[in-house]
């Protein structure tokens, strides 16, 4: 399976129409292995800059673990679990010594050399999975709409406009320890594509309407024309914007 695909990858970061950028999002290849690859959302959240500082401090941890992170020996869901633990712990360290409030959300995915994935979350960044244009799988948000449509008191299309929608159960930087949902693909195939972002960019797309674009375009258009398609919908109040779209593709 390692010689029958090429991994693509694309990104995209946009401020939206807010004042201040607090999404952060990074994508990294192995130092050392091919097709090892780590990819990471996370949304700050807490006034003017402590939403910078939290997803900032995701970011630094996610690249410090993964800098020693060795996929012949160490355990995938292990170290995303380390991952969110220890930028939690990080975050909660700075609210301390500078009297703020930062929180975040995290998305993260790891891709493996042997073509498996595994993703791991807290609050309502996604993580998404396609074959083509058909979504396999995708994240549960940590939200109060996501407990209400497990209820079946709303529907999904009602929850992507409720009031509250914002409202978050779980995440980086609170007193409480952060939800952490894992997921594993056995094998990534060619026509498979990842796509992790925040609620700036999924809160406009249905699932199939997210597919179709991804499946048609290079990654790095996926992410353009996703940003580009949000703001347009946003209309002059759309919220920070960070997408990942990584592609499985036939080699030529």
């Amino acid at each position: 399976m390692a010689t029958s695909y090429r991994i693509t990858a694309g990104t995209g970061l946009h401020k939206g129409d807010r004042d201040y950028q607090q999404d952060q999002l990074g994508l990294w290849p192995h130092a050392k292995v091919k097709h090892c690859l780590l990819g990471v959302v996370a949304d700050g959240m807490g006034g003017r800059s402590g939403g910078r500082k939290a997803s900032d401090q995701v970011m630094m941890t996610a690249q410090q673990l993964f800098e020693r992170f060795s996929p012949d020996t160490d355990v995938p869901v292990q170290f995303l679990m380390r991952l969110v633990e220890e930028a939690h712990t990080v975050i909660r360290l700075t609210a301390v010594s500078s009297e703020q409030e930062p929180h975040s959300t995290i998305a993260a995915f790891l891709i493996m050399p042997d073509a498996s994935c595994h993703w791991i979350h807290a609050g309502d960044s996604r993580i998404y999975h396609f074959q083509r244009d058909r979504l396999i799988k995708r994240t549960s948000d940590h939200s109060y709409v996501q407990t209400l449509v497990d209820r079946g008191v709303l529907t999904p299309e009602q929850a992507n406009d409720h009031p509250q929608s914002n409202v978050l159960m779980g995440c980086l930087g609170t007193e409480t320890e952060p939800p952490s949902a894992v997921h594993t693909i056995s094998n990534l195939e060619p026509g498979d594509s990842l796509v992790a972002c925040s609620d700036g960019v999924w809160h406009y797309f249905s699932d199939a309407e997210m597919g179709r674009i991804v499946n048609h375009l290079p990654a790095s258009e996926g992410c353009q024309a996703l940003i580009k398609v949000a703001r347009e919908r946003a209309m002059g109040y759309g919220d920070n914007l960070s997408v990942l779209v990584v592609k499985f593709e036939p080699k030529p």
